[in-house]
C-alpha cells in the first residue's frame, strides 16, 4: 500500500491509497467466494461457477462494489496510521481507479483535528453564582412532593380535561386508507403534553368515557413520513379511561407519612436545607460552566463541519437510546411530534459545536500547563466503577484495556483543567 497526505483549507485533508494490484485481485477473489450463489450460469450448479465465467456473463466489475469495501476496510485503517493525521470525522470515500489487474486507488478525505489558539485562560473575571433558597422553591418542592404521593382516580362522570391522563385506542387515515404507524391501543396520553401533533388532544377535550370521536388534524409540511407531510389526517380514537391526579393535603400527618418528621414546619425546614445544598451544587457548577466559557470565548480555531456532523450524530444516538429505554422508538417520536430527522440534528448542531469547542480549548489548556492525572485520581476512578458494576478493580481494568485507560486519564485531565481555571479565576 502507497499513501499520499495533501492538506487541504479549514482543517480538511485528503489521503490518496493506492491498493496493490495483487491485494484487489485477493479482495476480487473474496467477493467472488461472497457473492457467487447469487449467480444462475447455464451448466453449472449455483455456486459452482468460476470467477472467469461469472465475470464474461456478467461483466468484470459485478465483483467490484464488494472487492471495493474489502480493500478499503483492510487498507483504511493503517492509512490512517500512517497519515500521522488527528482524523475526527468519518471519512468521504471517492474511488479513483478500479480495474482488474491493475492498483486500487481512492481517496478518503476526512476531518483533522484543529489547532486551538488560546487566549486569556488564567483569572478569568466572571461573575459569581448566588445560591439563594426562596419561597418560591420550598413551594415548589412541596407541590413536587405533593406530584409524587398523588393517587390516579377514575373518573366517569364527566367529560375529559387538560391535565387528564387518559388510555386510548386509535387508528389514523389519510384519504380514508390507514397508514403505517398510525395505529395504537390501550396508549396513555396525559391531555395537554403535546405529544401528539396539531390539536389532537384539544379535540378530546370534552369527550367522554367510551366515546368514538373523530379527530381531524393536519400532518406538518415537513414531517418525516414524506408522504404523510402535508396532508389532512381523520383519526378515530376510543377513550378507554379517564384518571385525574388526586394530590395530598399538606398538613402535619403528610409530614409524618413521608418523612422522620411529625411536623410540616420540620419537614418544610428540612427542605429548605437539602434545597439549599443543591443550589450550591448548582452555583459551584455554574461558576465553572461560565469560566470555561469564557475560556473558550477568548480562544480561536476553525472547526471543520464533518466534525461537527460527527458529534451530532453521536449526540442522536445517545438520545435515541435514551428514548429507547423509556420504550419509545426514534421512529414513534418523530411520528408523534411532527420532528424529523433533519430538524432533530439541526436542533442539536449548536450544542455540538459548543461542546466540540469547550473539549478542544480544556485540550490545550492541559498541554499548555503539562496537566496529568494521576495514577491515585485513576486508581480512584476504576474503583468508582468497580463499585458500581460490583466487579473487582483489576477486572474493570482487564475489560477496559490500554486504550480505555488512557482515554479515561484524557477524560481526568480535562476535568483538573477545569478545576484548574476555576481556582485561577476571579469570581466576583
Amino acid at each position: 500500500m502507497s499513501l499520499q497526505v495533501e492538506k487541504l483549507e479549514k482543517n480538511m485533508a485528503k489521503m490518496t491509497v493506492e491498493v496493490p494490484a495483487e491485494q484487489f485481485d485477493a479482495a476480487l477473489k473474496t467477493s467472488y467466494n461472497k457473492n457467487k450463489s447469487k449467480f444462475n450460469i447455464p451448466g453449472f450448479r449455483k455456486g459452482k461457477a468460476p470467477q472467469a465465467m461469472i465475470e464474461k456473463m456478467y461483466g468484470v466489475g459485478v465483483l467490484y462494489e464488494d472487492a471495493a469495501g474489502e480493500a478499503i476496510d483492510a487498507s483504511y485503517e493503517q492509512a490512517m496510521t500512517e497519515s500521522g493525521l488527528d482524523i475526527v470525522s468519518r471519512p468521504e470515500i471517492n474511488i479513483d481507479q478500479i480495474e482488474k489487474g491493475k492498483p486500487f486507488i481512492y481517496t478518503a478525505t476526512v476531518a483533522v483535528k484543529p489547532e486551538v489558539t488560546l487566549g486569556e485562560y488564567k483569572g478569568i473575571e466572571v461573575e459569581k453564582a448566588k445560591p439563594e433558597v426562596t419561597d418560591a422553591d420550598i413551594e415548589a418542592e412541596l407541590q413536587k412532593v405533593q406530584e409524587q404521593n398523588s393517587r390516579l382516580v377514575t373518573v366517569e362522570d364527566r367529560g375529559v380535561q387538560d391535565g387528564d391522563q387518559t388510555v386510548i385506542d386509535f387508528e389514523g387515515f389519510v384519504d380514508g386508507t390507514p397508514f403505517e404507524g398510525g395505529k395504537a391501543e390501550d396508549y396513555p396520553l396525559t391531555i395537554g403534553s403535546h405529544s401528539f401533533i396539531d390539536t389532537f388532544e384539544d379535540q378530546l377535550v370534552g369527550k367522554g368515557l367510551d366515546e368514538e370521536v373523530e379527530v381531524n388534524v393536519t400532518f406538518p409540511a415537513e414531517y418525516h413520513a414524506a408522504e404523510l407531510a402535508g396532508k389532512p389526517a381523520l383519526f378515530k380514537v376510543k377513550i378507554k379511561e379517564i384518571k385525574v391526579k388526586e394530590l395530598p393535603e399538606l398538613n402535619d400527618e403528610f409530614a409524618g407519612e413521608i418523612s422522620e418528621f411529625e411536623t410540616m414546619d420540620e419537614y418544610k425546614a428540612d427542605v429548605k436545607a437539602k434545597l439549599a445544598e443543591t443550589k450550591q451544587q448548582q452555583a459551584t457548577t455554574e461558576n465553572e460552566n461560565n469560566v470555561v466559557q469564557k475560556a473558550v470565548d477568548n480562544a480561536t480555531m476553525d472547526i471543520p463541519e464533518p466534525m461537527i456532523d460527527q458529534q451530532v450524530r453521536s449526540m442522536v444516538e445517545d438520545y435515541a437510546r435514551r428514548m429507547q429505554s423509556q420504550g419509545i422508538t426514534l421512529e414513534q417520536y418523530f411520528q408523534f411530534t411532527g420532528m424529523t430527522m433533519d430538524q432533530l440534528q439541526e436542533q442539536m448542531r449548536p450544542q455540538a459545536e459548543k461542546r466540540i469547542q469547550t473539549r478542544l480549548v480544556l485540550e490545550a489548556i492541559v498541554a499548555k500547563e503539562n496537566i496529568q492525572a494521576s495514577d491515585e485520581a485513576v486508581d480512584a476512578e476504576i474503583g468508582k466503577m468497580a463499585e458500581a458494576y460490583k466487579m473487582e478493580a483489576d477486572k474493570v481494568r482487564e475489560i477496559m484495556g490500554e486504550a480505555g485507560i488512557n482515554q479515561m486519564k484524557e477524560d481526568l485531565a480535562v476535568q483538573e483543567a477545569v478545576d484548574f481555571l476555576v481556582a485561577e479565576a476571579k469570581l466576583v
